[in-house]
């Protein structure tokens, strides 16, 4: 076998290989031979076919079989041998001969090969960032603790309608001022005030006791709304816009929903017996709470422009754009010209960052350890039970419900990512100079819109 490199330029190669017999007959006899043991062919005893009628039967294909093989062996190995850093994977050149696989002959094949670029990442202490920490502000924390009192509010039987009452009652379907025998009727009916449109059927609500009776037109108090219709009234979609009569509502049940008071109840119930003792005390769980979960957008802040600053350092390298794109649109069926044309950007940008990310973890000597995955993995289940209101889920349910996550192949592939990203920012934040500065949310925010 003969492997010729031509360099198109410095990112662009054509690797031509050419196959002899002899790169191949040999395996090619093995071949048939094994297939002469199991060869099941009528007339003949097995084993005992002839290997002349089994190379006219199968020897096209298991030539072809072979001289890939040897092809793609060949291939490579010579990629590996002269560590070449390929991108994508190799593609048959557009003018690759055509072979004949009639007869055993030599061959000769093509293959376009895009190389990454070389390149050094220079980050010194002339390389300023700022790091944002995001200050906890007044109303964060009030908005916080207003999350906590609604989360272990209670509902409570009341005797006036106020807006965001929950009002249950009979409903029957009116014919002018007397119930329409044949009418809509439904009993232990739903709705709440606050969600009518109409201002002037809304008031007729506020203020209403137990037993009294409104007439209304529903359509007009939801603004013809389907959905909140059709649940009012229980009847199908399709038959809402046919549906235009008043209706009258027997109150029969009025249901407030009551904020939790801060008081040992309720910071029990968020953060565990006793571990809250004052209110002194619950506004400062909450406060680092805030903290923890702000730290995680200041690291993403961080990491943004951490990539930008590389982007910028790799701005002027050559990349095999035409080659890249080729293979995208070959290796993904359902890509695209025009997909491809509106994402590359976006997909340069990652293969950039993902060349840096793997410079830079070895140069650093990056190591991810088990532990640092399984940590990882409790941190997302820790996020996961906290969207949850679960603020303080045991460590044993923690680590059980990580090591399930860490079961799924993507979802450990996708922890490794993340776990090897962070250590690569941080090894590019001990490199530069980092100044910290303390931001409101609404500030941190406005760096965004820039």
């Amino acid at each position: 076998m003969n492997i010729e490199r031509q360099n198109i330029d410095e990112v662009n190669v054509v690797l031509t290989i050419n196959i002899a017999k002899s790169d191949y007959q040999d395996k090619m006899a093995q071949t048939l031979k094994d297939y002469r043991k199991k060869a099941n062919v009528p007339g003949f005893r097995p084993g005992m076919v002839p290997t002349g009628l089994l190379k006219k039967m199968y020897g096209k294909a298991i030539l072809v079989d072979e001289v890939n093989k040897a092809v793609s062996d060949g291939l490579y190995n010579y990629i590996k041998d002269n560590k070449m850093e390929v991108l994508g994977e190799p593609l048959p050149s557009k003018d690759q001969p055509e072979n004949d696989f009639s007869d055993e002959n030599d061959y000769t094949f093509k293959f376009d090969v895009a190389l990454a670029p070389e390149f050094n990442i220079s980050l010194t202490a002339k390389d300023k960032m700022k790091f944002y920490e995001i200050t906890p502000d007044e109303k964060m924390i009030e908005g916080q603790i207003k999350s906590y009192t609604g989360r272990f509010g209670t509902y409570e039987q009341v005797d006036v309608v106020e807006a965001d009452d929950m009002v249950k009652g009979n409903i029957v379907e009116m014919s002018g001022k007397k119930e329409k025998e044949d009418g809509v009727k439904v009993e232990n009916a739903v709705l709440t005030a606050a969600y009518m449109k109409d201002e002037k059927i809304k008031k007729q609500f506020i203020g209403a006791k137990k037993g009294d009776s409104i007439v209304f037109n529903p359509s007009k108090a939801y603004d013809g709304n389907e959905a909140e219709l059709a649940s009012l009234l229980r009847i199908k979609k399709e038959d809402v816009n046919g549906f235009s009569s008043d209706v009258k509502i027997t109150i029969e049940g009025i249901t407030r929903y009551k904020e939790a008071e801060i008081n040992q109840e309720l910071f029990d119930k968020a953060f565990g017996k006793d571990a809250v003792k004052s209110e002194e005390e619950f506004k400062a769980k909450i406060t680092d709470g805030l903290k923890e979960n702000l730290a995680v957008e200041s690291q993403f802040k961080f990491a943004d422009d951490v990539k930008a600053l590389i982007a910028k350092k790799m701005d002027k390298l050559t990349f095999p754009v035409d080659f890249l794109k080729r293979w995208v649109l070959e290796t993904n069926e359902k890509m695209t010209a025009e997909e491809l044309d509106k994402n590359f950007d976006q997909m340069l940008s990652d293969l950039k960052w993902q060349l840096a990310k793997d410079k830079i973890a070895k140069e650093n000597e990056v190591k991810i350890e088990q532990a640092d995955i399984e940590n990882y993995a409790k941190k997302v289940a820790k996020m996961q039970f906290a969207q949850y209101g679960m603020m303080n889920t045991p460590e044993d349910i923690l680590e059980n419900y990580s090591k399930d996550m860490l079961k799924n192949k993507d979802t450990a592939r996708n922890i490794f990512e993340r776990v090897s990203e962070e250590k690569v920012i941080e090894a590019v934040k001990n490199k530069v100079a980092v100044e910290n500065k303390s931001v409101t949310i609404e500030e941190f925010n406005k760096l965004f819109e820039k």
